[in-house]
């Protein structure tokens, strides 16, 4: 087995906390690189971890002849733009989620993936229903709902309450692009369960219009909603509405709930459920035996790099499918209006 050498490009949290124990959990895999938003700070993270070379340019990591897959950590503004110069430098790409500022963004690293065939694209995929997903699939595909009628996504809480409490970059739009708080996340999981939206209507607030950004060391405006709300329609005939807050605590329950003609499905944040055919209690839902997976996303780019297997979660068709509703939502917000989403379009 070949040793494959792996770049970061951004080494944030959900990179030190999740890709780079996953890289060198896999056999033959080195860390071999790493360029941050600073030099200083990516030699901390060479230091920390063992990475032999640090580079202060993207630009030069993702020409070195000697990597041969990249890990993209950064925020969704570099996601473009990086995942293009690997894909064009030969590079297997793993690019974190979400997949990118906009689905004009997301179409482009798309067609980049499709000129270079032989190498991987894959996104780090929504993780909520690695245990339970793989059993909600096969209840919904063998009909044990019944026809889909509705589904509410809830996700809502309090953490944007406190207006002195220092800006995030999901609440600028410089960073974060179209992307609303969690919505991509569970649009992607309700496109996993039950296929494609295809219309929406949405509204959103900012409800607190300026943070405290520490970096620049003064009050910068927030542009992305800080409650929202959208109602779809689904390609199965369903109505599928989503409402997310950060100033809305003290909410009951958080989750996701399919409404069958023959069962309720009810999904709860720690990827545990209930359900229930109409007339008959609710009972636990546990994973199908070998079903339930956990956290995998580096062992499986790994082996789709080394077997040819296809990418399984989350592929960059899929990616582009879940900017199409997140792009859609958002437009439908700045316009007032109802937006027509045409599935593969």
């Amino acid at each position: 087995m070949e040793t494959l050498r792996v770049g970061l490009i951004g080494a944030g949290a959900n990179t030190r906390l999740m890709h780079i124990p996953g890289l060198r959990g896999v056999a033959g895999v080195e860390i071999a690189a790493v360029a941050n938003r600073s030099r200083a700070s990516g030699e901390r993270i060479a230091a920390e971890f063992g990475v032999a070379k640090v580079y202060e340019r993207v630009e030069d990591l993702v020409a070195d002849p000697e990597i041969d897959a990249v890990c993209i950590g950064t925020w969704p503004y570099r996601h473009r733009e990086y995942t293009i110069a690997a894909l064009e430098q030969g590079k297997h790409v793993l690019c974190e989620a979400r997949m990118s500022m906009d689905l004009a963004e997301a179409e482009e690293m798309l067609a980049a993936s499709e000129r270079h065939p032989g190498l991987v694209a894959q996104l780090v995929p929504a993780p909520f229903d690695f245990r339970l997903g793989p059993t909600i699939m096969r209840l919904l595909g063998e009909g044990a709902l019944g026809e889909i009628r509705e589904v509410t996504v809830t996700a809502l809480n309090g953490s944007g309450l406190d207006s002195s409490t220092p800006i995030h970059w999901r609440q600028r739009r410089e960073y974060s692009g179209r992307n609303v708080m969690m919505l991509g996340i569970y649009a992607e999981l309700i496109q996993r369960w039950l296929g494609d939206t295809t219309s929406v209507v949405a509204d959103g607030k900012v409800v607190v219009p300026w943070r405290f950004d520490p970096e620049r060391g003064e009050n910068v405006a927030v542009d992305v909603p800080d409650t929202f709300a959208v109602l779809g329609e689904m390609a199965n005939g369903a109505r599928a509405v989503y409402h997310l807050s950060s100033v809305a605590a003290g909410a009951p329950a958080n989750g996701i709930v399919v409404y069958g003609s023959k069962a309720t499905l009810r999904w709860a944040m720690g990827d545990t459920a209930t359900w229930a055919k109409h007339g008959q209690p609710f009972e636990a839902l546990e994973p199908d035996p070998g079903t339930d997976r956990g956290w995998r996303v580096e062992e499986d780019f790994v082996a789709s790099i080394r077997t040819g297997a296809a990418v399984r979660l989350t592929s960059f068709p899929d990616g582009v499918r879940y900017m199409r509703f997140v792009d859609a939502a958002w437009r439908s917000w700045q316009q007032r209006r109802a937006i027509a989403i045409t599935p593969g379009a």
